[in-house]
């Protein structure tokens, strides 16, 4: 279940750790203009996750390295959890997705993903083509979903990482809800489109950020590539109440999320916060 939340939880030089709400009214121009200005960009985003079961700790981390050029970008992303039996067993997955960069937001070309957890280690690879996507999975998946994806479902969504990248960086219009929505996600078996609910703004504080930030709450809409009544379900497994995600509303124009909380069933309550968060300019 963690797992989940990282992966799909899953920003001028800007160490965001410095930055309190007030900053914000140093407003710049928005970060994919200034990238489609001839500007690149380079983002790291560091996530840590903490759960208690009895007097024993659950963790996690995942770490985004993303890169943006006028017309391309690519990320590298590593997700790892540590924890107990089927609570929350080993996990660490490597990712690499690249594609087009818009001043609107970024767009899949290809997404690699390698778990070494020690099970089945699989391999998934995707390219994104004009009509048409291609899957490549090693070892293969059982099926891909009852029902399966269909291509046009899997063309309009991105993948993981770039759906979480791309809704951070997102320019939101004036008067637009800032909580934006829905994210299509596809990683290549899975569809899934997340609704996102505005619940006002709220102090918040993580590592990385603190001040105001915009209260979202997630509702998992599991479209296609599931088991058999599995997407009768609206929530990630073990979620007891909403998903509830804060979105930090940075000078640069983007909104991050810097905390995440859910409450599960078997181990209270689940936060992620961001731990890094920064910006940095790079030499064209």
């Amino acid at each position: 279940m963690m797992k989940k939340l990282l992966a799909s939880a899953a920003l001028a030089t800007l160490t965001v750790s410095s930055m309190s709400g007030a900053d914000t009214a140093l407003i710049e121009p928005h970060i994919l203009a200034q990238i489609e200005a001839g500007k690149p960009m380079e983002m790291e985003y560091n996530i840590k996750a903490s759960a208690w079961v009895l007097i024993l700790p659950i963790t996690g981390k995942a770490n985004f390295r993303v890169t943006m050029n006028k017309d391309t970008y690519a990320i590298k992303s590593k997700v790892k959890t540590t924890g107990l039996a089927d609570i929350l067993v080993n996990y660490d997955l490597e990712i690499a997705a690249s594609g087009y960069t818009h001043t609107d937001g970024l767009d899949t070309y290809a997404f690699v993903s390698q778990n070494k957890d020690g099970k089945k280690n699989r391999r998934v690879e995707m390219k994104y083509l004009k009509d048409d996507f291609e899957m490549t999975a090693t070892p293969r998946f059982g099926n891909l979903g009852d029902p399966a994806a269909t291509v046009e479902q899997a063309l309009e969504a991105k993948d993981p990482v770039t759906a979480l990248i791309s809704f951070a960086l997102e320019p939101r219009a004036e008067g637009e809800d800032p909580c934006g929505g829905p994210l299509k996600i596809f990683d290549g078996r899975q569809l899934t489109h997340l609704h996102l609910t505005n619940h006002g703004m709220k102090q918040v504080k993580s590592e990385a950020w603190s001040g105001r930030a915009f209260e979202c709450h997630i509702r998992m809409d599991k479209v296609a590539g599931y088991k058999a009544g599995e997407a009768d379900k609206d929530n990630l497994s073990g979620i007891d109440g909403p998903l509830r995600m804060w979105l930090a509303p940075l000078p640069n124009g983007a909104h991050v999320p810097v905390r995440i909380e859910a409450e599960t069933e078997d181990i209270g309550t689940v936060t992620l916060q961001a731990a890094k968060l920064k910006f940095t300019p790079l030499e064209n």
